[in-house]
């Protein structure tokens, strides 16, 4: 019995030292396809956003992109010892940008959900925001819940290709929704009495009320969960390393606090912005 065990263990030790140079070998391969190899040889980050998502990202009235994803971004740069470049994305193409190489990676206030995630990874969520509404005027105090919403006497407007535009159709697929190609638009259009609500993320809601809010009602308890997260290729374990590390350190040394301040507890960005 003793034999056959110490036979077995040379056998399982043999076969281990036959496979572990090449493991090793293949891991350093996969390494070296990282994405995170091609923007350090290259000097620069490349990350696909669409400016139209306050204050996550906008373009101010000098026509640059900024907010609270741009400041993050430039965080990230700086911790790789590269420079930033934005290249600016319709959103419903975003995906597809990515997935063929036309930037690094996805920071654009994207969510996470499992049909996403069967195109392309995403790192741990920097943020948890849900899906709100903001209401015409008219129906303030008849209306408290989307659930009232799904009527088919009513129009919801949200932005085409979002977690907005998912739920109006999940939760409220009795009322006639319209599509819209930016967020701001689909707001205006309840705001001017042409539709009854749009549904959307709280912090877009919450700045859009703060900033244009004549006409409107706000309804901001999420009925959503909805984990904000970076999007990067497939098949880079390397990258997705790197940046749930820079994550957790972000988090914790005072910069996100800063930043997130910055852009949510301040209005004073919005007189930079059209």
């Amino acid at each position: 019995m003793k034999k056959k065990f110490f036979g077995f263990l040379t056998a399982a030790f043999i076969i281990f030292m036959f496979i572990a140079p090449f493991a090793t070998a293949s891991d350093i391969e996969l390494a070296k396809k990282s994405t995170l190899e091609k923007i350090l040889k290259r000097g620069e980050l490349i990350i696909g956003t669409e400016s139209g998502y306050p204050p996550f990202e906008m373009t101010d009235k000098k026509g640059k992109i900024v907010g609270f994803d741009i400041d993050l971004a430039k965080e990230m740069a700086k911790a790789m010892g590269v420079k930033l470049k934005i290249e600016n994305v319709a959103f419903d193409g975003i995906i597809p940008a990515l997935t063929t190489e036309k930037f690094d990676i996805i920071i654009s206030g994207i969510t996470t959900t499992q049909e996403r995630n069967l195109k392309i990874n995403f790192s741990d969520p920097y943020m948890v925001v849900g899906q709100t509404i903001l209401l015409n005027e008219k129906h303030k105090g008849k209306i408290t819940s989307y659930k009232q919403l799904n009527n088919e006497k009513y129009v919801i407007t949200s932005k085409i290709g979002t977690t907005g535009e998912q739920a109006v159709k999940r939760f409220m697929p009795k009322a006639k929704y319209k599509s819209f190609e930016e967020s701001g638009q689909a707001a205006l259009e309840v705001a001017m009495g042409n539709a009854d609500a749009v549904v959307y993320d709280l912090p877009f809601c919450a700045t859009f009320i703060a900033t244009q809010g004549k006409g409107l009602v706000f309804l901001d308890k999420p009925f959503t969960y909805e984990p904000l997260s970076f999007g990067v290729r497939k098949g880079d374990p390397d990258f997705l390393n790197w940046l749930n590390n820079f994550l957790v350190q972000f988090k914790n040394d005072g910069r996100y606090d800063k930043i997130h301040d910055r852009w949510f507890n301040n209005m004073d960005w919005t007189k930079n912005v059209d």
